[in-house]
């Protein structure tokens, strides 16, 4: 009976991660062609007019999670979740293990910026959003740390996913340089983020199809912030070294991070 009642748990969890996929696409578009149109109209201003649609993004993807989680798709948990909200001025780092993990960040965080892939302008279903939330691109190398300098000093946190594509499975995690030279060169701390899956989900070697025999749950860990001024004296060192300095600790400290989180879950699953 209790194999039975697994097997059914699967397929419905299958039926309704197709149903979470298509509601998801769905709702880009209708924000790209309808929500965020409206909003050139009705607001002239740039500044309130990103600020608006970046809080709609986080609308919608709370809206979307509630969905997935009555329905069954998966769970997740934030810890120390006041810390990450109260951030101004400073980068968010996190690891990036499955395809949903900016999606789980961004609905917490109503205002916050993101580098993101130039690649992800040519996917349709959220081009749009990204051109509404003026995202940084990070294939616009000449413009990107000025472009980071100054939304960072207006305030601005910045989202950054500094493996630069999903782990793989199994592997040990690489991170590029990428966000500790614009901490560095901004003089700005980062808060970091670790999140665990309980099980193989979206990550890059799985199809939205593959669905693990599990529910799936997600641990974000909002960890200490990194002064930058712990790793940086700009009358004592290079930025470039430092940026070296401190993209290792960051890698020593996800990867330990990790480790406490999979622990901690697979005790959890064995009490």
């Amino acid at each position: 009976m209790n194999r039975i009642m697994a097997s059914l748990n699967r397929l419905w969890r299958l039926v309704m991660t197709g149903f979470c996929f298509a509601l998801f696409g769905t709702g880009g578009l209708l924000l790209s062609l309808v929500w965020f149109n409206l909003l050139l109209l009705v607001q002239r201003n740039r500044t309130k007019r990103r600020r608006l649609a970046r809080r709609s993004i986080s609308a919608s993807f709370r809206f979307f999670l509630g969905v997935t989680r009555w329905l069954g798709v998966l769970d997740y948990r934030i810890q120390n979740l006041d810390a990450l909200r109260s951030e101004r001025g400073c980068l968010i780092v996190a690891n990036h293990p499955t395809l949903i993990d900016y999606v789980i960040i961004a609905s917490v965080m109503p205002e916050t910026d993101c580098l993101v892939k130039g690649a992800l302008l040519r996917n349709p279903f959220v081009s749009g959003v990204i051109r509404a939330a003026d995202y940084l691109i990070n294939s616009e190398a000449e413009t990107l740390l000025a472009a980071s300098q100054h939304r960072l000093a207006q305030g601005d946190t910045l989202l950054i996913f500094p493996e630069g594509t999903r782990t793989r499975s199994g592997e040990a995690i690489t991170l590029q340089r990428g966000a500790a030279n614009i901490a560095v060169r901004c003089q700005r701390d980062m808060r970091l983020v670790i999140i665990h899956c309980s099980e193989h989900l979206l990550d890059k070697k799985s199809q939205w199809y593959d669905i693990p025999p599990k529910k799936p749950i997600f641990s974000v860990n909002v960890c200490e912030r990194v002064q930058i001024h712990d790793f940086y004296d700009a009358h004592q060192q290079e930025p470039a070294l430092a940026a070296r300095q401190l993209n290792r600790h960051l890698q020593h400290r996800f990867t330990s991070g990790l480790q406490s989180l999979s622990g901690i879950n697979d005790a959890s699953a064995l009490s």
